[in-house]
């Protein structure tokens, strides 16, 4: 009926009880007397299955069990799940232990649910609760739901504002899940990498220091889950989520990163040392386990139902090194060694097994999680069976043309080819990336051949949802919004026609919608990212029709509904 966590940690089956509850008021006065003691750091499920889905909290069993210390007793933490928020009828219920190897978090997989179904669950400890969250199991493989509709986001800088875009998604009914596409938390120490031109922190990350040992991960991962909205977020849906760059540091490859210096170690074992607290910290599954220590690999499918099925993956841990420029982005890089076929940016094993993500024939649509922009943003393309004979004669010229930035796969462009001809000679239709990292809205088709765009056809479709705090164009420059940023937007999009929107101005979420018919995705943007009670509005909203691998826009929104309905 159960399955848990790591080595080390018990989970124990307990009779439902035979009683009757406490009542709602005295359930609700526990779990907020809980929530400031003992569960500081909230209550999280994720990677939904049909009948299983994954829970994490953090518990704080003494004044000295503080993030990262090291300090306290092993403990045990009760955890409940239920159809009812009054928790009158326990469905399942166990015990797990937990202390500081895995700095008291609390991890466990929940089996033995229904497929498509609303559950409430919360933990327990020294006869108090947490808060109580909301979670939902994905629908049967064989199901054919209605719709599907989950929140994006990525890029949440802590000190470069506060989270008004979870606020946003937290006040929601109408989401099945929510999409973290990377960067759920940033390296940098105080003053390093904060709000606007001048890098001013909002809110100063703890510790002060760029995060390094294993200690200063865990003592990072704890405070961004102390902040309310992200809380609220957390507790009011499951998650699925895949990592970039900042959860180690900034432009990392497989062998080392752009922001990890001499003085800094042994850039694996920091690698290793992030990686333990982000499986001790975050709600997914790393090598298809609850359990710690079993493996580090994050790439993963998930299905729901024949709708579609989500292959979120990991473009850091087996990349090649980024090609050096002469440039910095977002200069045109002239570097042909960007379309060397034997550098990488998935690794073999990732590349063998998205093909057979993509091959699966059952989803209808085929969501891609993909931290980086796969769309080619470059200029000076030149259509491909003009290029060979040039370079043939010079060697010069990147196969996609000048791309502007090397860390997305326009730095990797064998193998985005590789994927793009895959989808083209299985006849692979409804491929959907959903993309994030690069601080701004997007909405693309992804051509075969740049350079004979839109004779060619198109393999897929890409939605790139915004930051929630992270700096855009507009806030690094520090110039008003619709100027700077209005000029680029226009240089790319007028060299590259396959780009139907941009925005460089803006921060906040999105939310995708799939049916039988289409995907669609709203853009939703925030005011003043140092106003935590800023305003949060509706923006854009773009289709592709299904089987089309175009997009174009729409004035009609999504209507908010409860999940499933049409």
């Amino acid at each position: 009926m159960l399955a848990t966590g790591s080595a080390g940690a018990a989970l124990t089956a307990l009779p439902a009880p035979s009683t009757a509850a406490p009542s709602t008021a005295a359930l609700a006065t526990a779990a907020q007397r809980a929530g400031t003691r003992y569960f500081q750091h909230g209550i999280a499920s994720g990677d939904p299955l049909p009948t299983t889905v994954l829970l994490w909290t953090r518990v704080t069993p003494t004044a000295a069990s503080r993030p990262g210390s090291g300090k306290g007793p092993r403990v045990t933490v009760t955890w409940e799940v239920s159809t009812r928020k009054d928790f009158r009828r326990v469905l399942r219920r166990g015990a797990f232990v937990t202390g500081p190897s895995r700095d008291h978090t609390v991890k466990l997989d929940v089996t033995g649910l229904k497929p498509a179904t609303w559950y409430y669950y919360r933990f327990g400890f020294r006869g108090t609760h947490s808060r109580t969250g909301r979670t939902r199991t994905a629908p049967a493989a064989d199901a054919t739901p209605t719709n599907l509709r989950f929140g994006v986001v990525s890029c949440t800088n802590w000190q470069a504002g506060y989270f008004a875009a979870y606020r946003g998604l937290a006040a929601r009914n109408d989401l099945h899940a929510v999409l973290h596409l990377g960067d759920y938390l940033y390296e940098y120490g105080a003053g390093g990498y904060g709000y606007g031109s001048g890098d001013v922190d909002i809110r100063t990350h703890d510790p002060r220091h760029e995060m390094v040992s294993l200690s200063d991960y865990r003592r990072r991962h704890a405070q961004y889950k102390t902040d309310p909205d992200l809380q609220d977020a957390h507790a009011k849906f499951p998650w699925v989520i895949t990592w970039d760059d900042h959860e180690v540091t900034n432009d990392q490859y497989a062998t080392g990163a752009e922001n990890h210096q001499p003085g800094e170690g042994d850039y694996l074992r920091r690698r290793a040392r992030s990686h333990r607290a982000y499986d001790e910290w975050m709600p997914v599954r790393m090598n298809d386990t609850a359990g710690l220590r079993d493996g580090d690999r994050l790439y993963r499918r998930l299905t729901f139902g024949r709708l579609a099925e989500i292959s979120m993956l990991d473009l850091r841990t087996y990349r090649s090194k980024q090609v050096v420029t002469l440039a910095p982005t977002p200069v045109p890089a002239i570097e042909a060694e960007v379309s060397d076929p034997d550098r990488t940016i998935t690794g073999a094993a990732q590349m063998r097994w998205l093909k057979e993500s993509l091959a699966r024939p059952k989803p209808f649509w085929k969501v891609i999680g993909n931290p980086v922009m796969i769309t080619p943003v470059s200029f000076v393309q030149v259509p491909a069976d003009l290029l060979g004979p040039i370079n043939d004669v010079t060697g010069l010229l990147p196969e996609d043309g000048f791309p502007y930035n090397v860390d997305q796969w326009d730095g990797y462009t064998a193998d985005r080819k590789e994927v793009l001809r895959f989808i083209k000679d299985r006849h692979v239709q409804n491929a959907l990336f959903v993309t994030g990292d690069i601080h701004s809205g997007w909405a693309a088709e992804v051509p075969y051949d740049v350079g004979n765009y839109p004779l060619g056809g198109t393999g897929a479709v890409e939605f790139v949802c915004t930051s929630v705090t992270s700096n855009n164009l507009k806030d690094i420059t520090g110039t008003p919004a619709h100027t700077t940023s209005a000029v680029v937007e226009a240089a790319i999009l007028a060299n590259n026609r396959h780009i139907k929107y941009l925005n460089f101005d803006d921060h906040g979420f999105s939310v995708l919608d799939l049916n039988a018919k289409r995907a669609q995705m709203d853009w939703f943007v925030i005011g003043d990212r140092a106003d935590k009670n800023t305003p949060i509005r509706y923006s854009r909203s773009f289709v592709s029709v299904a089987a089309s691998g175009r997009v174009k826009e729409t004035d009609r929104p999504l209507h908010t509904q409860k999940p499933g309905q049409s």
